[in-house]
């Protein structure tokens, strides 16, 4: 699933190509929409909410979509080849007289009164990446279940939005403790300081082509991504296990050494036995 910046990368994309333009063509392939013909309307903007996108059109109507692991918005120019995915994987298609904006494989689409947003979104934390964003709300989600592990809360949405497994793994590891620590066993000091390098990592990538936590060149991750290879830190190898409540299980990565604390065992060693 894309992390916040991703999604407020591909806001920004679809409000320059379609912001200020009216609709010369509007296919949505979803059974529910199949008649709806939004041609002629303006698109007023596209935004990012958390992991969602709203773009509204004129007439108090928001196309509310979401992207989850596979889906993604491709733009083109007039006559430019489609290289987004076979046709069978479109969704949506809005087009103006310069852009055509193709929604591929989108799990969620709807079209919302502009009004009712909320009934999308609005059961989200406080967007990193939004004019809504507090820490402190952020803060007081995030420990409303202290036993819960603090990779699973980040990732939750309702506590705050824009987090992803990427930067799970790379917030936890740039606070030396490990994903699976209780989120009421945080520190103060560290919880605060979560919310100030959450947002701060969030921010600085949404402008970047290529997200980096390292501020290296050679590597622009530290953990995620790296089981087996070495720690950027300490040269410990770096471990991967699956965290979840079964249901949506997703690759964990960690650096045993410099996140000491709960942790799954590492598995046992499969030696094949001697014959005789």
């Amino acid at each position: 699933m894309p992390e916040g910046d991703t999604v407020w990368q591909a806001a920004r994309r679809l409000h320059t190509a379609l912001a200020g333009h009216v609709l010369t063509r509007s296919d949505l392939r979803v059974p529910k929409y199949a008649l709806t013909d939004l041609t002629g309307r303006t698109v007023l903007d596209v935004v990012s909410r958390g992991k969602h996108l709203l773009t509204r059109v004129e007439g108090d109507l928001t196309l509310h979509s979401h992207l989850r692991m596979d889906g993604s918005w491709k733009i083109y120019a007039p006559g430019e080849r489609w290289r987004g995915g076979p046709g069978h994987q479109i969704r949506a298609i809005l087009g103006t007289e310069e852009r055509t904006a193709v929604g591929y494989r989108l799990p969620v689409l709807e079209l919302l009164r502009t009004g009712d947003e909320d009934r999308a979104v609005g059961h989200l934390g406080p967007d990193l990446l939004g004019p809504d964003w507090d820490p402190g709300t952020a803060l007081a989600n995030l420990r409303r279940d202290p036993d819960r592990a603090l990779g699973e809360a980040l990732l939750d949405q309702r506590n705050l939005a824009g987090i992803g497994n990427v930067y799970k793994s790379e917030l936890c590891f740039l606070l030396r403790v490990t994903p699976w620590l209780p989120a009421g066993r945080l520190p103060d000091e560290y919880a605060t300081h979560l919310m100030t390098l959450a947002e701060k990592l969030l921010d600085a990538n949404r402008e970047r082509p290529e997200r980096t936590t390292t501020g290296r060149r050679d590597q622009n991750l530290f953990v995620y991504g790296r089981a087996g290879r070495p720690c950027l830190r300490c040269g410990t190898r770096i471990r991967v296990a699956n965290q979840g409540d079964g249901s949506r299980e997703r690759p964990t990565y960690w650096c045993p050494t410099c996140q000491p604390g709960p942790a799954p065992r590492p598995a046992p060693s499969s030696r094949p036995g001697r014959t005789r």
